[in-house]
């Protein structure tokens, strides 16, 4: 079928009129956006006390996170083409109910190997949700002002809801029970399900009824699952692990095998027009740099607080509410006020710049510094400059594409974060063991009093995340010059940049169509 007649047959996909009840429905996808975030670091916070109480070993802590991380990062790309296949508002709703029932499982645990298979579990559903999520949106809000209202607050509650975690999680670990970090996500669910149900009603005729490609969603699984474990096992077992070594080496082959078998199938898992197209690689590319970055700062940040300041886990949770502050700020009053005036790259790039330049300020930490005059300004930038670059990112990330891969082009989104954050973990995270082991190595010997030795350990500590956050500012500086070099759309309603390709074009034409 040539490049023109598909157009024309997708075309009528797209509503006349806009859906009456998509604001409503926003906030039911909002919702349960905020449940799967959420989830990712409240987990973090009650993880001590959970190891404790189901006797789980030192060695085997690593698999409430791993479990979860493997089974989410490897289905990705499969719950999204089950989107696509099923319909998204079905997708959407079995995804919640197994993700509460998967929480209650882990809420319930009795011993580790209940645990372990709980956070499987709730990998697997989220898998199905987080794709289903993105592209309801996607097929939604086709109206350019609309979309860009509509994606600063998924873009605010994506970036900022990783830090409301660790306020919430601190809380229920504190004062209730590690328990309640896996129950609190049952109300989230049932409410989000029930209003989904009721409310979101999906456009006709963006369902991909195509038979499913085995061989990709075996391919894709096993190399996604190899690419994450290999980097969580970096992390704990170093890189020239054997094992280590073995994971990245066969997540290369399977997933080149993958490649070749999606340009050669006729209903292929995930359509290569969807990656290659110049902007949507672009931005995939740049999200998951940008979350390699942010995930290595959270990761840093919360030990800094806690350990060296010696913050509470609640505390440590408020401290990063600057920070959520200049997401929600970025994302639903820079972002979106000037998503339909300028270019999304003169948005992503600057964005990212503004990030780094707070990320660049976290390099002069030391033991002693003053949250008010170092950290306070810090978060407020990477906040206001993740929450710019993210809203434009999610939006066009969805924008153009046909109706039927809304769902896998939802996933990649979700992929390209997936596996940025178990690369920033395990890769700044070695960085800064690294130079902590050298800086006290080299002044442990003239410290002569046990409190002289502490502090040695304490600066070791800070300088190892100082030398991991310029590794950040860097990468963040490289997600600008992706955004900035390969992003060429340009604003909805308006002729894109020269030499953008076809698909791009097809972005700024759909919001036409459906006004």
């Amino acid at each position: 079928m040539s490049e023109t007649a598909s157009k024309a047959r997708v075309t009528p996909a797209v509503p006349d009129e806009p859906d009456p009840g998509r604001w409503k429905a926003l906030v039911f996808i909002a919702l349960a956006q905020l449940m799967v975030v959420l989830d990712a670091t409240i987990v973090n916070i009650a993880l001590p006390s959970a190891q404790q109480d189901l006797g789980i070993s030192d060695g085997n802590r690593q698999w409430v996170v791993t479990a979860y991380a493997l089974a989410f990062g490897g289905l990705l790309l499969f719950g999204g083409r089950i989107a696509d296949l099923w319909g998204r508002k079905k997708a959407f709703v079995v995804g919640l109910g197994g993700f509460a029932a998967a929480s209650a499982l882990g809420g319930a645990a009795t011993n580790e190997a209940m645990m372990f298979g709980a956070r499987a579990l709730q990998g697997v559903f989220g898998a199905l949700l987080a794709p289903a999520a993105l592209s309801l949106l996607a097929v939604m809000f086709t109206d350019a002002k609309e979309r860009a209202k509509a994606f600063g607050i998924y873009g605010a509650i994506a970036g900022g809801g990783g830090a409301v975690g660790l306020i919430l999680g601190g809380f229920l670990t504190e004062y209730l029970d590690w328990r309640w970090t896996f129950f609190v996500n049952i109300p989230f669910a049932v409410v989000a399900a029930a209003g989904a149900y009721f409310v979101i009603r999906e456009p006709k005729g963006g369902r991909n009824r195509s038979p499913l490609d085995i061989p990709g969603v075996f391919l894709s699984t096993l190399g996604l699952v190899a690419l994450v474990y290999g980097f969580t096992r970096a992390e704990s077992n170093g890189w020239s692990d054997a094992v280590t070594v073995g994971m990245f080496v066969a997540s290369v082959v399977l997933l080149l095998a993958f490649v070749v078998v999606e340009s050669r199938v006729k209903a292929p898992l995930l359509p290569l027009r969807v990656v290659t197209e110049r902007n949507r690689g672009g931005i995939y590319l740049s999200l998951g740099l940008a979350i390699i970055a942010m995930f290595g700062l959270f990761l840093f940040l919360t030990y800094y607080l806690q350990i060296v300041k010696g913050y509470s886990p609640v505390k440590t949770g408020f401290a990063f509410l600057p920070m959520i502050a200049g997401m929600i700020t970025g994302s639903t009053q820079i972002g979106t006020r000037l998503m339909t005036r300028v270019a999304p790259r003169l948005l992503m790039g600057p964005g990212f710049l503004v990030a780094a330049l707070g990320m660049l300020l976290l390099t002069q930490l030391e033991i002693g510094s003053s949250y008010a005059a170092l950290l306070l300004p810090a978060m407020l930038l990477l906040g206001l400059g993740m929450g710019t670059a993210f809203m434009p990112a999610m939006s066009l990330a969805t924008q153009g594409v046909e109706p039927r891969d809304a769902g896998v082009a939802s996933a990649m989104v979700n992929t390209s974060q997936q596996v940025g954050g178990a690369i920033g973990t395990a890769l700044l995270n070695t960085i800064a063991a690294s130079a902590t082991t050298s800086y006290i190595a080299d002044h442990i010997v003239g410290a002569t009093s046990r409190s002289q030795q502490q502090l040695v350990q304490l600066e070791g500590q800070v300088q190892g995340y100082t030398s991991a956050i310029w590794f950040a500012v860097g990468i963040l500086v490289v997600a600008a010059a992706i955004a900035l070099t390969l992003v060429n759309a340009g604003r909805p309603n308006m002729t894109p940049a020269s030499g953008a390709e076809e698909g791009a074009a097809d972005e700024v034409q759909i919001p036409v169509v459906a006004h």
